[in-house]
């Protein structure tokens, strides 16, 4: 009732002040839009970085892909109009689209069209340690290492100007589903000659050139992004004369900033039910392929042990923290897979919240008189978890009635990631948005001991069989093998439980009723490629 009120008084201060709150729009050209973000990207390469506010800002904005992702899920051609499979599955043949521009801005003009040497420019940069641009931004390529992509592919061959070749070490059912995935963009081979040249080549991370929709204007950090259309845009026309990131991390002043017509769309729109009541606002939503979870450190006691992390499981009452936290927006998570994918295991027992069973599993651990540990909570929004400051603290209540004492950590969300990937963290409440449909993506960059090492696997959880498991699951495009032994990995999981599912959720943007065109996509960024505000 408190927010309700709140809300309804935000609502009818701009109603009153609708006049006088009209931005300076006279500067923003017409057919022109406003997207308020919830922060600044950490890069403009999305080789480089795998944050959702990253990806957001310039994955589909700024740069193409060999291949896409269509609404079906199904991979469909993109900057490659066609390919080809070698029945051994270890050699595929990209046949390039012809006359497609790069971007020309004040600190680019290219002479030749998109090529065969923009490819292998791309992905030789990520794979060739010796390539002059490797290290470059500190030679990490988060999503890559994750799924091991120098243990995929042996070599990528130019055969002509727009024939391209990758020969894999061994068949790989999901690298078809990498390739489309928002992070391997065609970059530029000859802008990075002209920056190489110049001495200049950490640029190709924070001025960027790509074939996309969009091509980047300025930027001002923490406060404003402004893209300017591509006019030679291949796939299709693009409507939008501009587009303008502006950078509002507070959700209540992205709402406030919705309501007077600073912004046409909004990044996770706060008690979207009430913006609904609104007749001039749309409130879009798709079902995310993602996971919020709480995530044991297993490599720190107490979490070395896997009867205290079932115990702390069996303390937590997510029937509470979905209600507080989610509402409408979430659901229960009993599997880090989603239901709704094909390698979700429909019989798993969920472990129901029981503070009696969670204190005889302490007690037979050695920790009669309980124990004091960490959690982390992240300090940003995320789909996954719309408030993990909030539901720390229902944790810390929870685990307080079986006389386990929290202490709730925090950190400026660089500091925080930073920290974590150290290790210092007894446990975080953190999650995980898919970048593509297939069940590897959640199981590898979540779970392997691959990514103990580059990253994204927090609880830094490393168990060789379930490693073999997931390997095994690549070399076979059958579907029915590869559910079974994703099934035996699943229960390896549920029985050392290194991370605690907690929600699967529903991402949510509002808009002003003048924008047509889809812009979320369930899997990855935003896309405003053809998007139009009448």
């Amino acid at each position: 009732m408190k927010l309700n009120r709140w809300l309804s008084a935000i609502f009818m201060a701009c109603l009153v002040l609708l006049s006088g709150c009209e931005i300076d729009n006279q500067t923003i050209a017409q057919n022109s839009l406003v997207y308020c973000a919830e922060g600044s990207p950490a890069s403009f390469n999305p080789q480089t970085d795998t944050s959702g506010t990253t990806i957001d800002a310039i994955a589909n904005q700024l740069y193409d892909r060999l291949i896409r992702f269509n609404d079906d899920n199904s991979i469909a051609p993109a900057l490659a109009k066609s390919w080809h499979l070698t029945r051994d599955g270890k050699m595929v043949t990209f046949y390039l689209r012809k006359d497609v521009t790069f971007h020309q801005t004040e600190y680019f003009t290219p002479t030749r069209n998109f090529n065969a040497d923009d490819v292998v420019f791309s992905f030789e940069r990520i794979l060739n340690t010796e390539h002059p641009f490797h290290q470059v931004s500190g030679g990490k390529y988060p999503f890559f290492q994750n799924v091991q992509f120098s243990n995929i592919v042996e070599g990528i061959e130019k055969i002509n100007d727009h024939t391209v070749r990758f020969k894999l070490r061994e068949a790989n059912s999901s690298f078809l589903a990498n390739l489309a995935t928002d992070y391997a963009v065609v970059l530029s081979q000859e802008y990075g000659q002209q920056l190489l040249s110049q001495g200049r080549q950490e640029e190709i991370d924070s001025k960027p050139i790509g074939t996309g929709p969009f091509k980047l204007q300025s930027y001002q950090s923490g406060s404003l992004l402004r893209y300017y259309r591509h006019e030679s845009y291949w796939h299709n026309e693009v409507k939008l004369n501009q587009l303008v990131f502006d950078i509002t991390a507070s959700d209540t002043g992205r709402l406030t900033k919705l309501l007077t017509n600073e912004c046409d769309v909004i990044a996770y729109p706060i008690a979207p039910h009430k913006i609904k009541e609104n007749p001039n606002l749309i409130v879009e939503e798709v079902t995310a392929f993602n996971i919020g979870y709480l995530g044991f450190n297993t490599q720190k006691a107490p979490f070395d042990d896997p009867q205290v992390r079932r115990a702390v499981a069996h303390a937590i009452n997510k029937d509470a923290i979905i209600t507080a936290i989610y509402g409408e927006q979430g659901e229960i998570a009993h599997s880090i897979l989603p239901k709704s994918s094909w390698a979700h295991d429909s019989s798993v027992i969920p472990i129901e919240y029981n503070p009696e069973q969670a204190i005889a599993l302490l007690q037979e651990a050695g920790y009669e008189d309980g124990l004091t540990f960490d959690i982390w909570a992240m300090p940003v929004q995320r789909s996954y978890n719309p408030n993990a400051l909030t539901m720390a603290k229902l944790i810390q209540a929870d685990l307080n009635q079986i006389g386990v004492k929290v202490d709730i950590v925090s950190y400026e969300w660089s500091t925080f990631l930073r920290r974590l990937g150290q290790g210092e963290h007894q446990s975080v409440l953190l999650g995980w948005s898919a970048d593509h449909p297939d069940p590897d993506n959640f199981l590898t960059p979540l779970l392997s001991c691959n990514s103990a090492e580059t990253g994204s696997n927090r609880a830094f959880w490393c168990d060789q069989e379930f490693d073999s498991l997931l390997k095994l699951a690549l070399k076979t495009d059958n579907i029915n093998q590869r559910k079974n032994l994703y099934l035996q990995a699943q229960a390896i999981f549920q029985r050392d439980l290194p991370l605690l599912p907690l929600a699967h959720s529903k991402r949510f943007q509002a808009r002003h009723e003048q924008v047509k065109g889809k812009i979320l996509n369930s899997f990855g960024g935003i896309n405003f490629a053809e998007v139009s505000k009448l």
